[in-house]
């Protein structure tokens, strides 16, 4: 049997390369590839390992026919383009843990950086000034920092700046009441963290929720003086508005390690006042990168020399012995956990999964996973089946797994319930013909209805009309209904649609949607 052949495209640590060869597998280490250079190569290896450099295109993929697992050392995959990855059966796995203590150490350093000028002050004094009265810093003590994300990465900033003994306030839609406490930190809304902060330090995913999470607009709320730390990832806070700020006065530091182009040759940040700025080293040290080294090549290893999945982000971990019985529920579970949580905008107290007929005969574990990773990738897109847990563990959601052994209307059944301080919701589902999820229960109204990639969700008052209007509009937006699926609780009571569509619905049409008289709610959904 021929060796798995795999390719090091970023500089990783030599022992990546030996653990690769000690494990079986024939590597090659040829870090700086051009991107004609990788499409030129890649199709030559089942396996591609990777930093931040290497961008992973859909292009890149087109000709990868041989690949079959990409590893990033490291968390972020913004560089990977794992919708396209998934449709050409690549396995994309990350590094989740391995450089979370470097990060949020660098945001730390940046912050006393800023705090204290400490670049200009060397610059300064190294031409042979002595501009002592020039840098007037101020302390962190008792200063109040303001955390945007407080997950694996800015938990560990929260407990180092209560270390210095810094007031800490956080906003994070999956942090709960219990988590908070245990960390000693304060809750709260992004209004209120903006407001208070003197520091603020950003620590989340890139996603659609918090692109710009720190725009021109969040920025103005800040108080002046406000000194403000990106360690996470560029397109987290308008860069162009930071720059005014600071020239302004209103913004008295900042500290860049990410950039929205990179790498930043050149960035509208450079040359603005007070200013630190450092090439993505978030997690730039030998004992990170050792770390997370070690653990791609383990893991890819793994997965080329037994089926062992561990640490993906688009496919569920899965032995080699377990995948056919387990890989259709496996899917049905994703999707169960996918409409909940694009359905969910509030936090998220409790989960629930429960199992009926011949599936709670399984080890259900990984289903429990699977689910969970849909309920909360909408707002975390890094989670995985294996972090799920300790994501939600870490925010305080309770997962319940219950299995019933008794007869039900189908073969098997899996419900899946979401509890937030507003409301309970379940949605149910099953396999038909052994392998094809559908949707049969939402909110304890029957339903029969397929996932698609678009759709659209509808609640309503059951009152005559609201389909010839929903028809109407959806035409007017020149979008094509491929199935519709209705649901009622009863005659004039609770109502409920799901429908396929050929294309994806704009912003500006689901406004128009949700303003039907008698609509509820009204979501566009994918799959």
């Amino acid at each position: 049997m021929a060796k798995p052949k795999v390719l090091i495209s970023d500089e990783l640590s030599p022992r990546a390369v030996e653990i690769f060869s000690e494990r079986g597998c024939d590597v090659d280490f040829k870090p700086g590839l051009k991107p004609a250079e990788l499409r030129e190569i890649i199709g030559n290896y089942e396996g591609l390992a990777i930093r931040s450099a290497t961008k992973v295109t859909a292009e890149v993929l087109a000709v990868a026919k041989k690949l079959k697992v990409v590893g990033r050392a490291g968390i972020g995959v913004d560089n990977v383009d794992i919708k396209a990855a998934t449709s050409h059966g690549v396995v994309v796995m990350n590094t989740p843990f391995g450089n979370a203590i470097t990060t949020a150490e660098h945001a730390i350093a940046l912050m006393f950086a800023v705090a204290r000028q400490v670049p200009e002050a060397n610059a300064s004094t190294q031409a042979g000034k002595w501009e002592k009265n020039k840098f007037m810093g101020t302390e962190l003590s008792f200063k109040t920092l303001g955390l945007i994300g407080c997950g694996n990465i800015g938990s560990i900033v929260a407990e180092r700046a209560i270390g210095l003994k810094m007031r800490v306030v956080a906003y994070d839609p999956f942090l709960s009441d219990q988590r908070a406490a245990e960390l000693g930190v304060e809750k709260a809304t992004l209004e209120q963290v903006l407001a208070r902060a003197d520091f603020i330090t950003v620590h989340t995913p890139l996603t659609e929720q918090t692109k710009n999470i720190l725009s021109r607009a969040n920025l103005m709320k800040t108080k002046k003086g406000v000194r403000i730390v990106n360690c996470a990832r560029g397109g987290l806070v308008d860069e162009l508005a930071v720059r005014d700020l600071l020239v302004s006065g209103h913004i008295a530091g900042a500290g860049f390690d990410v950039f929205v182009e990179e790498p930043a040759k050149e960035n509208v940040l450079f040359g603005a006042p007070n200013l630190v700025c450092t090439p993505h080293l978030g997690a730039s040290t030998v004992e990170a990168q050792e770390n997370v080294a070690l653990q791609v090549a383990e893991q890819m290893a793994d997965y080329l020399l037994t089926g062992a999945v561990t640490n993906s982000l688009n496919m569920p971990n899965v032995s080699a012995e377990d995948a056919p019985k387990l890989a259709p529920f496996l899917d049905l579970a994703e999707k169960l956990g996918a409409f909940a949580g694009q359905l969910t905008d509030t936090d998220i107290k409790a989960v629930s999964i429960e199992y009926e007929g011949q599936v709670a005969k399984l080890n259900v574990k990984p289903l429990t996973q699977v689910a969970l990773m849909g309920v909360l990738r909408p707002q975390l897109t890094s989670v995985n089946m294996v972090n799920a847990p300790v994501i939600a563990r870490e925010r305080g959601v309770e997962v319940a797994e219950v299995k019933h052994e008794r007869e039900t209307d189908y073969n098997s059944m899996i419900r899946l319930s979401v509890t937030t301080e507003k409301y309970t919701r379940s949605v149910t589902g099953t396999l038909f013909g052994g392998k094809h999820p559908r949707i049969v229960e939402i909110k304890g109204i029957e339903i029969d209805a397929e996932f698609a990639p678009h759709m659209l969700y509808i609640t309503n008052d059951d009152k005559p009309g609201f389909i010839g209007r929903l028809g109407t509009l959806l035409g007017e937006g020149k979008v094509n209904i491929a199935t519709f699926h209705l649901g009622r609780d009863k005659p004039g009571g609770s109502a409920i649609a799901l429908v396929q569509v050929d294309q994806p619905i704009s912003p500006e049409l689901m406004g128009r949607i949700g303003s039907i008289e008698g609509v509820v709610q009204a979501k566009a959904l994918g799959f």
